[in-house]
């Protein structure tokens, strides 16, 4: 027989009300009486009944994220990014036992309508955070419908196309121009100054802001901007090997490169070694978001540390905290990024 909320109670010494109160985490409730309850519930096998708790509470416990498409059409080299940083949402969330729905923004199948706005009607989330930058007007009315449903929602590690809604809303996002200031400062520390780059210009705003950065830190430095040595990627392994194959009556023009991401940064090296050029006694390489990846690879790369999961933790305390009804102010962050020294730059020397 199942167990139900009258037998824990009847154990507890406590009323029904308290029981339900408890297990929905009602404030009503002393922490102390509630974790005695959850306690028993837990020794007994109880499993409440998610869809009583939303009639009773109209919440549901249940999170949206809406990624961007490009993780949907299962690009390896973008997946293992999301992939990392996907893992963190989902730690913060669960120790609010909270569950979570990951959508994209299309339909794919039913034509293009906008997932957010049939979230938001079918009532099945009680929040979203949305780690997409490239906002349609499809997207944008599904906006006005979550505020005018007073469903909370925070932006994750993209920043809105739309600089209305970065300085209106939420954001945690890394401070990308940071990150490719100190990934070039680095290899100009060590005494680079021909230092080839490879971006990914048309993947979106914050590879724009690293080589914004990338440029700062040549300026800083007086070193003027060479572009016969910068060079466009699609964020690939492929297009960063591709690259330097293509290029290779190039190499005596640069000593270092600084490439936007680790999967373009690998690929560098591996087109490099085939070309018999040592990595980094003769062209030391740098990358960007230190994916768990490039630990299989050697030399070990140098890389710009992403903090995903500070970013993350961020955004997720926010919107409990939004769902909880606290008030509290906008938040637009940018968080740091780190430099990751290891082999490929030669990180054995000290500067």
């Amino acid at each position: 027989m199942a167990v139900t909320i009258k037998d824990i109670a009847k154990i507890a010494g406590v009323s029904y009300s308290t029981v339900s109160r408890s297990l929905n985490n009602s404030d009503l409730v002393a922490d102390e009486t509630k974790e005695k309850i959850k306690s028993i519930a837990g020794e007994l096998g109880f499993a409440f009944n998610a869809n009583a708790r939303s009639l009773s509470t109209k919440k549901t416990g249940t999170i949206g994220i809406i990624y961007p498409e490009s993780y949907y059409i299962d690009v390896f080299d973008v997946n293992l990014f999301y992939n990392s940083l996907h893992n963190q949402i989902r730690r913060s969330l669960e120790r609010e036992e909270l569950d979570l729905i990951i959508a994209f923004p299309r339909n794919r199948v039913n034509g293009p309508s906008s997932n957010i706005e049939r979230l938001v009607k079918s009532r099945k989330v009680d929040g979203l955070i949305l780690v997409n930058p490239a906002l349609d007007e499809l997207d944008k009315d599904a906006l006005k419908l979550m505020q005018s449903n007073k469903i909370p929602f925070v932006f994750l590690h993209h920043c809105p196309d739309d600089s209305r809604l970065s300085e209106e809303h939420n954001v945690f996002a890394t401070d990308h121009f940071k990150g490719g200031y100190i990934a070039t400062e680095h290899l100009i520390r060590y005494g680079h100054k021909q230092i080839a780059c490879i971006t990914a210009r048309e993947s979106g705003e914050e590879y724009a802001n690293r080589t914004a950065g990338y440029k700062a830190a040549l300026d800083a430095y007086e070193i003027p901007f060479n572009p016969d040595i910068f060079f466009n990627g699609d964020r690939s392994f492929q297009s960063g090997y591709h690259i330097i194959m293509n290029t290779k009556d190039k190499l005596k023009k640069f000593s270092a490169v600084f490439a936007q991401t680790d999967m373009m940064a690998l690929g560098a090296i591996e087109a490099l070694k085939e070309l018999k050029v040592r990595v980094p006694e003769d062209i030391a390489v740098v990358g960007y978001d230190d994916i768990e990846i490039v630990n299989f690879f050697k030399p070990l790369l140098t890389t710009v540390h992403q903090p995903r999961e500070k970013i993350a933790v961020l955004a997720c305390e926010t919107l409990i905290n939004m769902m909880k009804g606290n008030k509290q102010k906008r938040r637009n962050v940018l968080v740091d990024p780190i430099l990751i020294r290891r082999e490929s730059c030669g990180s054995r020397l000290q500067y």
